[in-house]
């Protein structure tokens, strides 16, 4: 059984149907992310998947204790709140010793005394990621994560999360606040539009005519990806390794992505 499948799943806002006709699934360690333009869709599809809320009809099925480890578009933080990252952390449980393992693990070593409305937007998001990680996480959920964050904290921040998808083997779901840009080691990227356009590998969507068509893009580079540099390996034991490797190979780093954003 897959992690998360979604099937025939509708949801309505008042009249208007928010979401139609989603068949959705993701499979334990695969790395799956949504693009769509503003209104589309997807936070909504993103907290029926976690149970957040419920559809008006169709099933949502996850696995039997599934853990998912949540990064939500915004929270709103009211700076004049005395919370300190430390105290933050406290509230999702774990060690003393663990909740330093990952803010260390996440890039944010020494902010646990730090207020965390004081936090810059990279920091604040690490903080985050760390808050999901700390339930052991078979999949991670992550709305938007690089929204505010400028080009070098964006690319900080795929590699990260590339690196603890390649680490701890959890299944990633991503809502990408890029059109253009999505992690090259993405399994599949999902274009919707209240209903699914399209989807596939990365270099699928980025040919395929209903993504052009909904972004009106003209017929150059839709999709760039952003890739990676590392000399390590990652192991991915998906049917799509040979989309990872065109990927890799033919989409630039992020020279590329600049010139598509």
């Amino acid at each position: 059984m897959s992690l998360i499948d979604a099937r025939n799943v509708i949801v309505r806002l008042g009249d208007a149907e928010v979401l139609t006709d989603i068949d959705f699934r993701i499979d334990r360690g695969e790395i799956v992310t949504i693009v769509g333009p503003n209104g589309s869709g997807k936070s909504t599809l993103l907290r029926v998947l976690i149970g957040a809320e419920a559809p008006h009809s169709g099933t949502v099925e996850r696995e039997r204790g599934l853990r998912i480890g949540y990064v939500p578009q915004r929270l709103a933080v009211d700076r004049t709140l005395p919370l300190t990252v430390g105290r933050f952390l406290r509230l999702s449980g774990g060690t003393a010793e663990r909740r330093a393992d990952m803010l260390a693990r996440v890039g944010a070593s020494g902010l646990g005394d730090r207020q965390l409305g004081a936090l810059s937007g990279g920091q604040f998001q690490r903080v985050m990621l760390a808050q999901a990680l700390l339930v052991g996480p078979d999949i991670l959920v992550l709305d938007e994560p690089t929204q505010g964050l400028d080009q070098p904290g964006e690319a900080a921040l795929y590699r990260l999360i590339e690196d603890v998808h390649a680490e701890i083997g959890c299944a990633v779901l991503m809502v990408s606040h890029d059109l253009h840009v999505v992690m090259s080691a993405s399994d599949r990227v999902i274009c919707l539009n209240g209903h699914i356009c399209c989807e596939g590998t990365p270099t699928v969507v980025s040919e395929a005519p209903e993504y052009r068509a909904l972004f009106g893009l003209g017929t150059e580079g839709a999709l760039a990806l952003y890739r990676h540099e590392h000399s390590h390996h990652h192991h991915h034991d998906h049917p799509h390794d040979a989309a990872h490797d065109h990927a890799h190979d033919h989409h630039g780093s992020d020279a590329d992505r600049t010139g598509a954003a």
